[in-house]
């Protein structure tokens, strides 16, 4: 007892301990210098004096007050910062005698009444915070003539550049590049690094952008986008720039780009060309088509494709295998009108790339009756001729409404020619088949894309109603051969039959899609709101593929019904939704679920066979959020989900592409559902440039689609089937990071560690 009883004393005692750790203070008045004038809405940062890390903030209240509590003893910075005005920067010491400091008025001073007093020459201040944002000024560091954005940005703290462009800033993905808060050249960030000089920028500024929904509604939902913006230099948004560069090396490599720019105050006209076949494909961008707008409901566009993609079709992008030919080209212009209340948005894109290679493959499958070794050879030749056009215009009639129509199309054609060279052999080396077959494709492709987008703002603060309407039309047409001769072998290595395939198969898909969605945000307090949401979708697509084998003339015109079919494809989707938010001081809460309800009806235009297929998924979210300063922040999040096996994993198209990989489909598969646990916490210093991040997830899944493949070992035949796992499988996943900037060498350090473990 008595044992327990100093325990306990111990702990209480080492508790007051750390609270008085952490119970000094400091206080003031800001006060402008000449009038007098009180500063309200100042910023109040307190900076560790040995590294200037940001340890706390404020802002001053409206009668310039400020106070800032739960401080440990210590050396400390004062840095005082407003608009116009020079900033403050004193030190001041913490400690068991001195626990309060008193600043008293905190004088500042006009930045113009200083320039007409005196010329103060001194270090450049690097880095500025206002408010969310981090400013970086680029005259405190070194800018080479013809420098691009991308070496500016490489030198701030915190910022890495991958050698695909990819920023990272204090560990998380830079996912938007703007110019002056405007998008340029779509939403792709490399064209604005690789193609703007460092000497045009004034300043750049770092934040986390909140996404449409929160910015629109006022209602923060926790969801943001790391974004960099460039601020350009007055004098430099007038003006004719650009680049031209080019270089040979041996063995016939060579790359060549151009770029032009004309800025004027109201509109940019940017142009760019480039030619290499040297691996370089351009200047980063990402060829992603977004089809379908918003889809509504888990069965989608991707459900429909599978009908059409039998054949191995090719998406025009280089990943990294093979030596590419790529040639580039692309126009933007963008405009604002009417007293900045319009502005128009466009781009025009073309790209051509060739990609031919060789690869190796060797792979060994230990299995409970025996080994199995595979060995592929693959060459390949592809083509792919892409251009695009896209537009948004933006009219804005009031403070209180916005109108965004947005429109793309593209075209695009598409060559592949591959040929496989396989064999299969047991642990003992005895040969159970041999391979040779070579799959040709050329495809034609046709999109179009048009979305409209109207918000209203009520007069009520969070009281808000926008109405987005979209729909997708695409269009693919094709044709390629099919010849492949496969042998099998007995157990004695003797030749036991031949599966010969040489079939043409043609493609002709189209599918349109139509989405609406209604949101509704009404605040129901100054720290709880809610935000309704419905919508209707309507999925229309129709596949004819057909088979045919060669014939006794040679021709391939033998139709071959087993490997051809003709869908129609109709579904309709309902979405209803409530999202519950609750933001008070430091703390952000959601909550809510939404349900989408699908109606889909298949026909097999060959059978008469009519399958369809009713269902409702459940999307249930939560998250909780502490930012505890602008610079440090925890998350944890839930969300669940529900998955439904998609046509091609309840009734495959049959193909033969492959006589050694065989799928079934399995019409009793049912419905799996994951709940998904997230939690992460970020804390990075700003002048220092160290940042530490820490996330992990949890996730659990309860009937779960996996793919079940029975190997043959007695023919090396493989035959898949979709099934649903009878225990519940989990998995857990663990990240961390640490950066921080080497100053006497001048490079970022940094530190990753990954964990990764899946259960079943």
């Amino acid at each position: 007892m008595k044992i327990t009883i100093l325990a306990i004393l111990a702990i209480c005692l080492c508790s007051l301990s750390l609270s008085a750790q952490n119970n000094y203070a400091v206080k003031g008045m800001v006060t402008d210098t000449a009038s007098r004038v009180k500063l309200p809405n100042t910023t109040i940062c307190i900076l560790n004096a040995k590294d200037s890390i940001m340890y706390k903030y404020t802002y001053a209240i409206d009668n310039g007050l400020f106070a800032i509590n739960g401080l440990p003893q210590g050396k400390f910075l004062l840095l005082v910062s407003y608009p116009d005005y020079v900033d403050y920067v004193e030190e001041f010491t913490l400690d068991a005698t001195h626990p309060t400091h008193d600043f008293g008025n905190v004088n500042m001073q006009l930045k113009s009444k200083l320039l007409m007093e005196v010329m103060i020459k001194g270090e450049i201040r690097a880095i500025k915070i206002k408010g969310d944002t981090t400013e970086f000024n680029p005259k405190a560091y070194v800018i080479q003539p013809n420098d691009k954005v991308e070496d500016l940005l490489k030198q701030l703290p915190g910022m890495t550049i991958d050698k695909d462009g990819k920023i990272t800033a204090n560990g998380v993905k830079v996912g938007k590049v703007l110019v002056d808060g405007e998008e340029f050249f779509g939403d792709d960030p490399t064209l604005v690094t690789k193609n703007l000089r460092a000497d045009m920028v004034e300043s750049v500024q770092l934040y986390d952008k909140k996404s449409d929904q929160a910015a629109f509604t006022g209602i923060d939902d926790g969801e943001k986008t790391r974004t960099i913006n460039i601020k350009l230099k007055e004098d430099k948004k007038s003006g004719v720039f650009g680049k031209l560069e080019g270089g040979i090396g041996t063995n016939g490599y060579y790359q060549s780009q151009a770029i032009f720019n004309k800025f004027k105050a109201k509109y940019k006209l940017s142009v760019y060309g480039s030619v290499a076949n040297n691996g370089k494909i351009g200047l980063g961008e990402d060829d992603e088509d977004k089809l379908g707008m918003t889809n509504i409901g888990q069965m989608d566009d991707e459900t429909f494709r599978s009908y059409s993609d039998e054949d191995d079709g090719w998406d025009g992008k280089y990943y990294g295998a093979g030596q590419p030919w790529a040639r580039n080209a692309g126009i933007h212009f963008d405009s604002k009108m009417n007293a900045d209340k319009a502005s128009i948005n466009t781009n025009y894109k073309l790209r051509s790339m060739d990609v031919t290679g060789v690869t190796t493959t060797t792979s060994q499958q230990s299995l409970t009756s025996g080994i199995i070794n595979n060995h592929s050879a693959q060459t390949y030749d592809k083509s792919s001729f892409r251009q695009k056009l896209d537009a948004m215009y933006q009219f804005r009639p009031d403070t209180s409404s916005n109108f965004k129509i947005g429109a793309d199309a593209t075209l695009r054609n598409s060559k592949t020619d591959d040929n496989y060279i396989t064999s299969t052999d047991n642990g003992s080396n005895v040969v159970l088949n041999r391979s040779n077959r070579t799959n040709t494709n050329n495809n034609d492709q046709k999109l179009v894309n048009v979305n409209g987008l109207y918000t209203h703002k009520f007069k009520t603060p969070g009281r808000t109603f926008s109405l987005n309407l979209g729909t997708s039309y695409d269009e693919n047409h094709s044709i390629g051969y099919v010849n492949s001769e496969t042998d099998f072998f007995n157990p004695l290595g003797a030749l036991d039959s031949i599966v010969e395939v040489h079939q043409l198969k043609t493609t002709a898909a189209t599918h349109m899609v139509i989405n609406s969605n209604a949101t509704y945000s009404e605040p129901l307090s100054k720290t709880f709101a809610i935000i309704f949401n419905y919508g209707l979708g309507v999925n229309n697509a129709h596949a004819d593929t057909r088979s045919y084998d060669k014939g006794p003339t040679g021709q391939y015109d033998v139709f071959n019904s087993t490997f051809s079919n003709n869908y129609n494809f109709n579904q309709l989707s309902n979405q209803l939704g409530a999202v519950f938010n609750y933001k008070k001081g430091k703390a952000l809460v959601n909550f809510g679920t939404k349900a989408f309800a699908v109606d889909f009806k298949q026909v097999d235009e060959y059978t008469g066979i009519v399958y369809k297929r009713s269902f409702i998924n459940w999307a249930p979210q939560a998250s909780y959020q502490y930012k505890f300063s602008l610079q440090k922040s925890f998350k944890a999040e839930y969300s669940g989900r529900t998955t439904q096996p998609s046509l091609e994993q309840i009734q495959p198209i049959r193909v033969n592409t492959d006589p050694l990989f065989i799928t079934l489909g399995n019409p009793d598969l049912k419905a799996s559902f994951t709940n998904r646990f997230n939690v992460s916490y970020n804390t990075y210093g700003v002048v220092s440039g160290q940042s530490f991040n820490v996330s992990g997830s949890y996730a659990f899944t309860t009937a779960g689609i996996a793919n079940n493949t029975i190997t043959n070992t007695s023919t090396g035949k493989s035959t898949t089937q979709f099934i649903n796992l009878d225990k519940t499988s989990s998995n857990y996943f663990i990240w961390t990071g640490f950066n921080r900037k080497i100053k006497p060498i001048d490079i970022n350090g940094y530190f990753t560690n990954i964990f990764c473990v899946c259960l079943i």
